[in-house]
């Protein structure tokens, strides 16, 4: 059987704006179907990369291929249609009488209120999609009751209720209490038990280990615009690979197939003289 196209292909990307290269030289391909991640302190260049790769940024140099379409050749509104960007710092603000079932449903018009005449299906749709990602017993509360978490995880639900190839987390976990983000997170690795033929191809992006679901695959590590290392989690997930990165002496543990990042406590003053 031929291999799908690759979800991602990157080769020497680069962005620059006002003299500066935000972004440089990237290479990174990602399989379709796999649960991949963007990692990375705060200015790596995450965002502006994620937006490329969305279509709301054109590379300045480079080549790039989303769902084997390639820029430059594809329409760029079709594309938007196979793919969905929910991000926790999202200034968009949803019709505050909807419900989380309405929310979801607002997932299949790309609007913000709910406007337009539901079908059977497409109400059957949202109300999976909200049950896949925990959420059933509050279908019908008001969207703006619910907590941070709950929000965050009926956005993914929004996000679902098309089916898109490519689905891009930005921060998903992002100002969450403890118990929230490993909601969310379960909802994530969730997806990587789909059968192949359902399954998005997951994108996360995040600039802490821990918040990688032990689904991820491929990580691209971001450092000052530049990639920094890029392989499997076992690769790249390491101390002496995050420590230049993150400027401080990282020890990397691995539980449940899961990577925690910490800082000895006795480098706390070291990193106060930081200039």
């Amino acid at each position: 059987m031929p291999q799908p196209d690759p979800a991602i292909e990157l080769s020497r990307v680069g962005l620059r704006r006002s003299q500066r290269w935000i972004l440089k030289d990237i290479n990174w391909t990602v399989p379709a179907g796999a649960c991949a991640a963007i990692l990375g302190p705060n200015g790596s260049g995450k965002t502006t990369l994620t937006r490329i790769l969305a279509g709301h940024l054109w590379p300045t140099v480079g080549d790039v291929r989303v769902l084997g379409q390639h820029f430059g050749e594809v329409d760029l509104h079709s594309l938007r249609r196979g793919l969905r960007l929910v991000s926790s710092t999202s200034p968009v603000e949803l019709d505050p009488d909807l419900t989380a079932h309405q929310v979801a449903l607002t997932g299949f018009f790309g609007t913000l209120g709910l406007y337009d005449e539901v079908s059977e299906s497409q109400y059957s749709q949202a109300a999976q999609m909200l049950d896949r990602v925990g959420l059933h017993h509050v279908a019908d509360h008001r969207y703006t009751t619910l907590s941070n978490g709950e929000r965050m995880r009926t956005l993914i639900a929004r996000a679902l209720v098309i089916s898109p190839q490519l689905l891009m987390l930005d921060e998903p976990t992002a100002g969450l209490d403890l118990l929230a983000r490993e909601q969310v997170l379960a909802a994530i690795q969730g997806l990587s038990t789909q059968h192949p033929e359902d399954r998005p191809t997951v994108l996360m992006i995040t600039h802490h280990l821990e918040e990688l679901p032990p689904a991820t695959s491929q990580v691209l590590l971001l450092d000052d615009g530049k990639a920094g290392a890029s392989g499997t989690p076992d690769e790249v997930l390491r101390g002496e690979i995050l420590s230049p990165v993150y400027h401080c002496p990282l020890d990397v543990t691995r539980v449940g197939g899961r990577f925690y990042a910490q800082v000895h406590p006795g480098a706390w003053e070291t990193l106060l003289r930081r200039k």
